[in-house]
């Protein structure tokens, strides 16, 4: 039966010392269609390994409601690496971090007021439960020990970075091995001791993630266990991006000399991220520092060594030079850019306001006050608080526990903006004689995906007051926008200052991969052919949107906008490169 252990200080595969050389691709972040391709690349490179997570909210998006099948075929995806002649670190999670909503987790925990996450909560532990058992069949055929290319399996993820509940780690622990897995189990963890205290289980083999100075993480990681292989699980190779930052990148140089100094002291390696792909949709996840929510942009290029779309970059080369010192290399041509498509501009032909489309995309939920979307069991995209205010009377509106963003406006009017970072901020209102229609447009933009924050429901969570009363007697819209297709657009003489639906059509004579900008537009969500391509927002840094050539047609072709504020020009190019 083929093994994988540890002996000493190596990791050993059928008995043979064994050095990982790992990179990190996510199947869900890829469209199926290029798996062969870049799992290809990873070999190409010199890789042996790929190491891939699991997004349980994707594969769970209802409780008891479970998919794996097309981008979500996991097993098909590591059966590819397999043909690769790749092996596979898996990654359950449930919680995965990665810049992805609520870590992984689905949205649907937090219908559940008393909900508490990665703890031994009873009710988590019974979700937990419930999709291991759906997820870990398909799995576990997988492993070295089965004749498949599973080598390692980890238990939770960075565990020491938010809590020491030992208790929810033996669960996970026997959960996965009552459930067939019986190769070697790991943790990975930051490299201080606090994380490895609290992170690891006694037995298990712990690992550390870090992005430089590796003597003294490894040292960290020896003065914790004395003993076993050193491993960096996740190598920071690059880094992710909020909104409204600069674009993160790190040189080729630098990457691959700390890259080297590993592997010249025997270490096993993951790069995280070898490949980022894309949060496309509302995948993206938040962060908050010192207070401030910070979202993520829909790129999750990660300044990684095989780009967004796929192509090699100078850290890739830099990287493969490194690892052709300690591992033979393919005689094959590495392959060349794949050529881009350049369309446009095309001008949109329709168009529809929120206002007018609102019956068709949705049904009012009486509510006496607001309510978080996930109580409405809505997971992502908008809400739409509407309430009739008496008049006369004037006074400032305040939303209490706004996450994340809200456009206000009276009898369809727009007044302003207000935002989860400043909760002080208000907004006058002047309501007639008549009374006014107050609409409140929440957008959710991002579930925290790490640290004590992650309790993250979206829309208005303690009620919205004007003069400091609250305001009752609400109906709520849930605007996931999973399905625009009954949408009827009218011509479109102007741009609109409300929120509003764009659409054109576009041909495509030869399918290639596309980023579609957006010149002029403010803040909103794209789609072509009725696929989510994920947000825009002109303050950057991303500008342009990754559209990978299988989602478009040859012929003709869809593109739909979701403007929250105006646009300048109704127009869209599709670029041959990106803006990150």
């Amino acid at each position: 039966m083929p093994s994988f252990t540890i002996q000493n200080a190596s990791f050993t595969l059928d008995g043979q010392p064994y050095q990982l050389l790992s990179g990190a691709i996510h199947y869900f972040r890829v469209p199926r269609a290029y798996w062969d391709d870049r799992l290809s690349k990873a070999r190409a490179m010199g890789l042996n390994t790929i190491e891939t997570y699991v997004a349980w909210n994707l594969h769970e998006p209802r409780p008891g409601e479970f998919h794996f099948e097309d981008n979500l075929d996991v097993a098909a995806f590591i059966e590819t690496a397999a043909r690769h002649d790749l092996h596979v670190i898996f990654r359950p999670g449930p919680y995965i971090c990665s810049e992805w909503d609520f870590g992984g987790l689905p949205a649907w925990l937090l219908k559940d007021p008393q909900m508490r996450v990665r703890c031994a909560y009873p009710p988590y532990l019974a979700a937990v439960d419930r999709f291991f058992a759906a997820l870990l069949p398909k799995i576990t055929p997988l492993q070295i020990t089965h004749g498949g290319p599973i080598l390692m399996v980890q238990i939770e993820n960075e565990y020491g970075s938010y809590g020491d509940d030992k208790t929810y780690l033996a669960h996970l622990h026997d959960t996965l091995r009552a459930n067939g897995v019986d190769v070697l189990l790991f943790t990975s963890d930051g490299e201080r001791g606090k994380f490895l205290l609290s992170g690891t289980l006694e037995g298990i083999h712990a690992t550390v993630n870090f992005a430089s100075l590796p003597e003294r993480a490894f040292a960290s990681l020896r003065a914790f266990q004395p003993n076993g292989p050193l491993m960096c699980t996740e190598y920071w190779d690059g880094w992710f991006d909020h909104w409204g930052e600069r674009h993160h990148t790190r040189t080729a140089r630098e990457t691959a000399l700390v890259f080297e100094k590993m592997l010249k002291m025997g270490a096993s390696v993951n790069l995280y991220m070898w490949h980022g792909g894309t949060n496309f949709g509302f995948m993206s996840g938040a962060n908050v520092d010192d207070g401030q929510y910070l979202a993520d942009v829909t790129s999750y290029d990660y300044d990684a060594p095989l780009s967004e779309a796929g192509d090699l970059t100078p850290k890739y080369l830099a990287l493969r030079n490194v690892i052709g010192k300690y591992a033979p290399l393919s005689d094959l041509p590495l392959p060349e850019p794949a050529p881009k498509l350049a369309l446009g501009p095309f001008f949109m032909t329709g168009g529809v306001t929120l206002w007018d489309a609102l019956s068709t995309l949705s049904t009012p939920i009486p509510l006496p006050t607001p309510e978080p979307m996930e109580y409405l069991d809505q997971d992502y995209g908008f809400i739409l608080y509407r309430t009739r205010v008496r008049g006369p009377q004037s006074g400032r509106l305040a939303i209490l526990g706004l996450h994340d963003r809200a456009q206000i406006f009276l009898d369809g009017v727009p007044l302003g903006v207000l935002e989860r970072n400043h909760p002080e901020k208000t907004l006058r209102l002047e309501i007639p004689p008549a009374g006014a229609q107050l609409d409140i447009l929440v957008e959710n933009m991002g579930r925290v995906n790490f640290g004590p924050h992650m309790l993250d429901r979206k829309g208005i969570l303690g009620g919205v007051t004007l003069d400091n009363r609250f305001v009752f007697d609400w109906e709520a819209f849930p605007l996931p926008l999973t399905n625009l297709s009954a949408l009827t657009f009218a011509p479109v003489p102007v741009p609109q200052t409300v929120p509003a639906f764009y659409r054109t059509t576009f041909k495509v004579d030869f399918l290639r991969d596309t980023f579609l900008a957006l010149p002029g537009w403010t803040k909103g969500v794209a789609w072509v052919n009725g696929f989510n391509l994920g947000r825009y927002w002109k303050i950057g840094p991303q500008k342009t949107l990754y559209v990978p050539a299988p989602l478009l047609r040859a012929g003709e072709n869809e593109l739909v906008v979701f403007e929250l504020h105006e646009t300048r020009k109704l127009q869209a190019v599709f670029q041959s490169t990106p803006q990150l």
